[in-house]
């Protein structure tokens, strides 16, 4: 069974996970949900899009590449997204930060492309894959804090984006999942990354979601790529050369420029209006 196959699995259950346990915030919430058609349409197909790149993303440009890529940009679309449709200013401090981890990314995808690497055979292809599964979490994160800043519980909202988002995989789930009950190990995979990772996970996300901005949950997320590509060299056996090592020292320090306290709206301010 594909990594992409597994990953979408994971993902569609995880969702129907959250769905049931939300079952009576939905009903309680579900004149504020229809209000949000527009939200939780956009966020449940980027849901449902997010493991597809993803997954995709890795098994072209190896677990490094595609996690670091994937994660790494979300935080930086994620600001660009309260950009555009928020009206938040990026500051000179967050231009900074963001061109930080860019240029940690693109030596990232220029030490997989200059074959120094084992990662995946197509690094390049993989990184734009990346980038898209990056966007895609970045826009059900915006879409998920929408709703909650509208009255909408957390979990209603977690668990309507990512129930619907979960329905719409389960197609996918049926063309390429043939293999998911054919060993106890393909299942038992599926079953943890379902349960721990995609609702667990989400769970503990949704709760922050609901006190931070997008921008700054996705931003914190960047824990989680640091940490895949250690163990990517670690207990898979992938290499980076000292370029890419570089690449991961950059969006470390990304990390930790954005998320260093500062005085309250020097991140990202208001727009003024007209």
């Amino acid at each position: 069974m594909s990594p992409v196959a597994i990953g979408a699995a994971a993902m569609g259950f995880g969702g129907l996970l959250q769905a049931l346990v939300a079952l009576g915030g939905l009903r309680r919430h579900r004149a504020g949900i229809m209000r949000e058609w527009r939200c939780l349409w956009l966020g449940a197909v980027a849901v449902a899009l997010y493991p597809l790149a993803f997954y995709a993303s890795m098994r072209l440009a190896g677990v490094t590449i595609g996690t670091l890529v994937s994660l790494g940009s979300a935080p930086l679309l994620s600001a660009l997204i309260e950009y555009r449709l928020d009206g938040l200013r990026l500051s000179r401090r967050w231009m900074i930060g963001a061109a930080i981890g860019l240029v940690g990314m693109a030596l990232l995808s220029l030490a997989e492309t200059g074959g120094h690497g084992v990662g995946g055979a197509h690094p390049l292809a993989g990184a734009l894959l990346g980038l898209g599964a990056g966007f895609t979490y970045a826009l059900y994160s915006w879409t998920a804090r929408r709703m909650m800043q509208r009255g909408i519980s957390a979990r209603a909202t977690m668990g309507a984006t990512f129930g619907l988002g979960g329905l719409l995989l389960m197609p996918v789930l049926a063309l390429t999942g043939a293999g998911f009950l054919d060993s106890w190990q393909n299942a038992g995979v599926g079953i943890y990354m379902a349960v721990v990772p995609m609702f667990l996970g989400y769970l503990a996300f949704g709760y922050g979601l609901a006190r931070v901005a997008a921008s700054l949950a996705t931003t914190l997320t960047l824990f989680e790529p640091v940490v895949a590509a250690l163990l990517a060299v670690l207990v898979v056996g992938e290499r980076l050369d000292p370029l890419g090592w570089t690449g991961v020292a950059l969006v470390v320090l990304c990390l930790l420029w954005l998320t260093w306290p500062v005085r309250p709206g020097v991140a990202m301010r208001k727009a003024p209006a007209g």
